[in-house]
């Protein structure tokens, strides 16, 4: 039943026909703010030294501000954050992937 419906449509039940039901709310997604992001993705960097020694760590806070973000990321980006996860260092997905992070859209002089 849409909102509008609602209070001025009889409701019964769709298995028994009974009009004893009771209403149910539907899951609700809430926009939030870049500001309210922003400020996630800050306290999610809090102790962020400390995940250096750590990469599954790494990875995983990676992942999840990628998601906070609310945007498209290149397809890089989850390379080296599925490689974070398996535990390889950042030193070693930096020696795998030597191009990481270039721009290759630049024009060569």
């Amino acid at each position: 039943m849409t909102f509008s419906e609602y209070g001025k449509k009889k409701v019964f039940c769709a298995h028994c026909n009974s009009e004893n039901v009771r209403r149910r709310m539907t899951k609700v997604r809430i926009a939030k703010s870049e500001e309210s992001r922003m400020e996630n993705m800050a306290e999610n960097f809090a102790g962020f030294e400390q995940l250096e020694k750590d990469p599954q760590a790494l990875g995983a806070m990676m992942r999840k501000m990628g998601s906070e973000i609310g945007e498209d990321l290149p397809p890089e980006f989850d390379e080296v954050v599925d490689r974070l996860e398996a535990g390889q260092s950042p030193d070693e997905i930096e020696s795998a992937l030597p191009d990481l992070g270039k721009d290759t859209t630049a024009s060569e002089e």
